[in-house]
């Protein structure tokens, strides 16, 4: 039966405003700048990767992206304010292990649920963990670090209590026997002047951070936390290699999405950061700088998602081996 203007229009009419309205609305997806909040102060990885994501975005979809720092409580002013924003393609996080999967366990009053309160859009990179030693401190290896540690007291720096080398550092200790003293910095950059002077032995820090100095000789790697050695830095042994069973733990980037953003925009948006993270100088940032790519399943929502869910049961894991109580 042909498709006559009346009956058109009687269809038109019939339905539901809610319906039109919102496939108006994604038919013009996206006709306007889109704001990605990184939930940190520039400079940091994250702000780095997020600013790298932004520009394929902004390629992908046809329109600017603007970067929006939001800096405080390690990460959760500028997710609140995300899993708050209207759910239409227009506001996106950030997403690392800070606000994500690590603040649930240190923050009381957390303003957000991570688990539900976002819909994840893709993993983009993450950056390994290392130990990673001044030359003074004897160990080459692992299994050396965990020996050295059992004869002599030594001390082990990360980016502070409760941060993701926190937790990683925990998860080692429980997993080796190692007995290694904490000392918490405000940041990986923080810790690395007294690294390089002995006044600390040792960090567990950003794969990222802690190359440079390794490779220039003031400090050495002795373990990377990934399921096989870096290209950039082929030298240097997994924990896996140094007996530590299954042993990976990374500082993650990704994207996310308030909850019940419509599927059809995550989709475009996952679309973008995929093809722009397959070939070309976007890839090629990132990997210099130490990151890993997410693979392709990683890159889907469903992939980032079941990551997310992943990682958060590990940092539950480790704040109860750090006897972490939120506050």
């Amino acid at each position: 039966m042909p498709l006559t203007r009346r009956r058109l229009l009687a269809a038109l009419g019939a339905a539901p405003a809610a319906t039109l309205l919102s496939r108006t609305a994604l038919a013009a997806y996206p006709d306007r700048p889109i704001h990605l909040v990184v939930p940190f102060a520039p400079g940091g990885n994250a702000d780095v990767v997020g600013r790298i994501v932004a520009e394929q975005i902004g390629k992908g979809v046809g329109q600017p992206v603007v970067v929006d720092n939001r800096g405080g409580a390690g990460g959760s002013i500028g997710a609140e304010a995300v899993a708050r924003a209207t759910p239409d393609g227009y506001t996106l996080l950030v997403g690392s292990n800070g606000p994500l999967t690590v603040n649930p366990f240190i923050q009381a009053k957390l303003g957000y649920d991570p688990l539900k309160d976002f819909d994840a859009v893709a993993l983009t990179s993450y950056v390994p963990h290392a130990i990673v030693l001044n030359p003074g401190v004897a160990a080459k290896s692992v299994p050396e670090l965990i020996a050295l540690s059992n004869a002599q007291p030594l001390n082990i720096a990360t980016s502070g209590v409760g941060s993701a080398t926190h937790m990683t550092l925990e998860r080692f200790k429980a997993a080796t026997g190692a007995k290694l003293t904490h000392i918490p910095y405000k940041s990986g950059g923080q810790l690395l002047p007294d690294l390089l002077s002995g006044a600390i032995q040792a960090a567990m820090t950003e794969f990222s951070i802690a190359l440079p100095f390794h490779q220039s000789g003031k400090a050495r790697i002795i373990a990377i936390a990934a399921a096989q050695r870096s290209k950039l830095a082929p030298d240097i042994a997994t924990f896996i290699e140094g007996g530590v069973k299954d042993f990976t733990a990374a500082s993650f980037i990704g994207v996310v999405a308030p909850a019940k953003t419509p599927p059809a925009i995550v989709a475009q948006l996952q679309q973008a950061i995929a093809q722009g993270l397959s070939s070309g100088a976007a890839p090629d940032k990132l990997r210099g700088m130490g990151s890993e790519i997410a693979t392709p399943e990683e890159m889907t929502p469903e992939g980032f998602a079941k990551f997310i869910r992943a990682d958060y049961q590990r940092m539950r894991e480790a704040a109860k081996l750090a006897g972490i109580v939120p506050k």
